[in-house]
């Protein structure tokens, strides 16, 4: 697909960006109008390829578990949407093509409220490869769905595909203990991390999950902590997060990610949050948010730290984020403005910070 032109059940793009009010719009207008154009067949936007020319560059992992939340927020009617990470064999292993894909429920879609210069009741419908408003008299209507479901059995792996696929994960990833296994006769996974056992509990970071038949690939980095369960129809993922608060470190549960196979050649990836902010005494916390005023000041001021305010400073950026997780909610402000600070201050803290941050994010649509 990402070497066809654009038509109207297919969209690519260079890249998407839903964190600023401008991409946001842009991207559920183009969920809208795919939605509209296509109410009995799959639609798709792929992302990581330049416009002009169709060369697959890639983008970064987009791990926004999160999207179907936003869809759900800003469209009346909304389509089922699933963003899928899909490496190439050309790309560097730290890019990768986003696929996103759109099934629709049939109904026209519209947008809820206003976003950016789009106004709520919107309608947009895709006419070739331009995403516009449209005003229907009549319900919408199926043009696609024979196309797509050629295209669809036209692009599934046959097994040399499959076996070569594992056979190169096992390959590469041999230092992460890579293991395999076969659902429903059909579907492949393999996955390997770096194995850790705590209080008779094993956990992995560092991982790397690939559904081989699909191209479908999860990541975890090296700061993450994992569990793997699997049962003969599902492949169960927990990523549990680390705050560290008042020198101790406790791992809770965040989010769940639940790979289900069906008997009948299909599978579904559903993620559910499972996070929990931990309570604190509001006195204790005070203080300590005071304290961390006090430290960000500092910075901001350009003065030395001791040499425990430097061992506080570390705890900074997860230490608003737990103040801000029981209803401190200037914490946020304060997380934001010590960004640039922490930046120029070193790299851990500041790697510190973008950790909490890419909690913050998971948690922020819930």
């Amino acid at each position: 697909m990402a070497h066809n032109d654009e038509n109207s059940f297919y969209d690519k793009k260079r890249k998407i960006d839903i964190g600023y009010k401008e991409g946001k719009a842009k991207f559920l207008k183009h969920v809208c109008a795919l939605s509209n154009s296509n109410p009995k067949n799959n639609a798709y936007i792929v992302i990581g390829v330049e416009d002009e020319e169709n060369n697959i560059v890639g983008v970064d992992f987009f791990d926004d578990s999160k999207i179907q939340n936003l869809i759900n927020a800003y469209l009346t009617n909304p389509p089922i949407v699933q963003y899928e990470n899909i490496p190439f064999p050309h790309l560097p292993d730290h890019k990768v093509v986003g696929l996103v894909t759109i099934r629709p429920t049939g109904k026209l879609t519209s947008l809820r409220k206003n976003v950016w210069k789009y106004y709520g009741g919107s309608i947009f419908f895709r006419e070739g490869s331009i995403s516009m408003p449209k005003v229907f008299e009549s319900d919408i209507k199926d043009v696609n769905s024979k196309i797509v479901e050629a295209i669809e059995k036209n692009a599934q792996n046959n097994i040399e595909h499959t076996l070569d696929g594992v056979f190169d994960f096992m390959k590469t990833r041999v230092d992460y203990n890579p293991q395999y296994k076969v659902f429903q006769e059909y579907f492949v996974i393999c996955w390997a991390g770096q194995k850790k056992v705590t209080k008779n509990q094993i956990y992995y970071s560092r991982v790397d999950i690939k559904l081989i038949n699909e191209q479908v690939l999860l990541f975890f980095s090296a700061l993450d902590e994992v569990s793997i369960s699997i049962t003969d129809e599902t492949f169960k993922i927990i990523e549990y997060v680390n705050l560290a608060f008042q020198n101790s470190n406790k791992y809770y549960p965040l989010e769940e990610t639940l790979i289900k196979f069906e008997n009948n050649a299909s599978y579904t990836i559903e993620t559910k949050l499972l996070f929990e902010p931990p309570q604190y005494d509001k006195k204790v916390l005070h203080h300590i948010y005071n304290s961390n005023n006090s430290i960000l000041e500092k910075l901001k001021k350009g003065l030395s730290l001791t040499q425990q305010e430097e061992n506080d400073l570390k705890n900074l950026p997860v230490t608003y984020l737990i103040c801000y997780l029981n209803l401190f909610h200037e914490a946020i402000d304060k997380l934001n403005e010590a960004k640039p600070y922490l930046k120029k201050h070193n790299t851990e803290v500041y790697t510190l910070y973008k950790e909490t941050v890419r909690i913050l994010r998971k948690i922020k649509y819930s």
